[in-house]
């Protein structure tokens, strides 16, 4: 009997060892979202390459209204995120809604997995410690004149792009990118800013405030 008794006790001791070894921590749970910051911020409305996690506790998946990103499974998925369907999702998203774009392989660690999902609960419920920051975005309405772009000549394959400062430099068209940022931190209209992409000297991006100031400055010309 003796023997029994001491191993049912055993099991409770093992039994309440695991589940507090799984119970998420907030405070390690900020540390781990630091990994997910480049991509996520925790500030209502700032959306980064996926949505803001703000108010993300009890919210239907791909629902958030000013985030247009989202994949057609995810929204018809019908998850409401909570602590089971955002384990799951952070164990493996590709196998929790097939389809989904967000390009995460998945966390496989259990504690670290349930600190998260501790520490998101706990910033939807305003009780959390103080969020990680997202990275902060250079604000390209403030470039120098070097960077800011005053015409762009396309003659054959090659870009001239000249700078507020009558200096042109060559790009071949397939090294140089167009995006546009509307946002706060994005350039002012009329002032494309030229971003170096990367350690390459030889490829860069133009940054412009909106998609229609694109065609316009440039100029076909050899």
């Amino acid at each position: 009997m003796m023997t029994i008794v001491r191993y049912a006790a055993a099991i409770v001791v093992l039994f309440f060892a695991r589940n507090a070894s799984s119970a998420g921590d907030v405070q390690r749970g900020a540390k781990v979202f630091q990994a997910c910051a480049a991509c996520h911020s925790l500030e209502p409305g700032r959306h980064l390459t996926g949505p803001s996690l703000a108010g993300l506790w009890g919210r239907k998946a791909g629902t958030e209204p000013a985030f247009h990103r989202y994949s057609d499974a995810l929204e018809r998925s019908g998850i409401v995120w909570g602590e089971a369907t955002l384990d799951k999702w952070l164990a493996n998203p590709e196998a929790t809604v097939p389809g989904n774009l967000m390009l995460f392989q998945g966390m496989r660690e259990v504690q670290p997995r349930a600190d998260l999902v501790a520490f998101l609960r706990a910033v939807s419920e305003g009780k959390g410690p103080a969020a990680p920051k997202a990275p902060a975005i250079p604000d390209l309405k403030t470039a120098p004149l070097d960077f800011i772009v005053a015409t762009i000549r396309r003659c054959g394959d090659t870009y001239f792009v000249t700078n507020g400062s009558k200096k042109t430099l060559p790009f071949w068209e397939f090294n140089l990118r167009f995006k546009t940022d509307s946002g706060p931190s994005g350039p002012a209209t009329g002032r494309p800013v030229l971003v170096g992409q990367g350690m390459q000297g030889d490829r860069a991006q133009i940054v412009f405030s909106n998609p229609g100031e694109i065609s316009g400055f440039i100029k076909e010309g050899c």
